[in-house]
């Protein structure tokens, strides 16, 4: 990380390349989201990958998801904070990152995204900002990757740019009371047993129910994420 007299703090993050046996040229990819089917059919999983939402045509694509592409087009990815607005009084944080992609070994821009992300977005509305200034954060530079990886891999008319496609929370509430201790044992168990990294559970909770956490869950939603989480199990084995 490095930080030059703009006060601009920019983090490389270097992906190694590996081979999957698709020999289609980079400007193909470019020009045409057919070449990444196969890769996304074979290689891409859902609920990791990329999320669903009953009633809504297309998924949307999750980091770990937009990561992959980077992995498979073999491509550098490299984040800068443009602007930052921080009040501490207030608790007002805004973040606009930019990302850049670039063939690894090689400094020619192939695509770039924005991304930004504040304190006073609904989904943040119950917390407390002084506590999630770095998730804010990561959330800018999620939605700048996935930017810049939809641009890159012409696969917008498959996947939604971000969580605000998807229909809104209150529409996929339950309302049968908060989830059960013996449920979040299994949530919990699930997540562990498959390897999932926490953030990207918390990701699938926000895209199906509109919470950040398993604790917010109703009864009803938290049956359907745990056979969710089954479903996922078993595709993997």
């Amino acid at each position: 990380m490095s930080r030059n007299q703009n006060n601009i703090v920019t983090l490389t993050q270097h992906e190694q390349p590996f081979e999957l046996g698709i020999t289609d040229s980079l400007p193909d990819a470019r020009r045409t989201g057919k070449y990444l089917g196969k890769f996304i059919v074979e290689q891409m999983v859902e609920g990791i990958d990329y999320g669903k939402v009953t009633g809504y045509s297309k998924p949307s694509l999750l980091k770990p998801g937009a990561e992959k592409i980077c992995q498979h087009l073999k491509l550098t990815i490299q984040y800068e904070v443009n602007h930052r607005f921080e009040e501490w009084e207030q608790g007002i944080f805004h973040y606009e990152v930019r990302v850049t992609l670039t063939p690894i070994n090689c400094t020619q821009l192939i695509a770039e995204g924005i991304g930004s992300s504040n304190t006073k977005e609904e989904q943040y509305n119950e917390q407390s900002p002084y506590t999630i200034v770095n998730t804010v954060l990561k959330m800018a530079k999620k939605r700048a990757l996935v930017d810049a990886v939809l641009n890159v891999s012409a696969t917008s008319g498959i996947f939604t740019q971000d969580i605000e496609d998807m229909p809104k929370a209150a529409e996929l509430k339950g309302g049968d009371g908060t989830i059960t201790k013996r449920q979040l044992k299994k949530i919990h168990e699930l997540v562990k047993g498959q390897g999932m990294n926490p953030d990207t559970a918390r990701e699938m909770m926000r895209l199906m129910f509109g919470v950040d956490h398993s604790t917010k869950l109703s009864k009803t939603q938290a049956s359907t994420f745990i056979q969710d989480l089954l479903l996922l199990s078993e595709s993997r084995r």
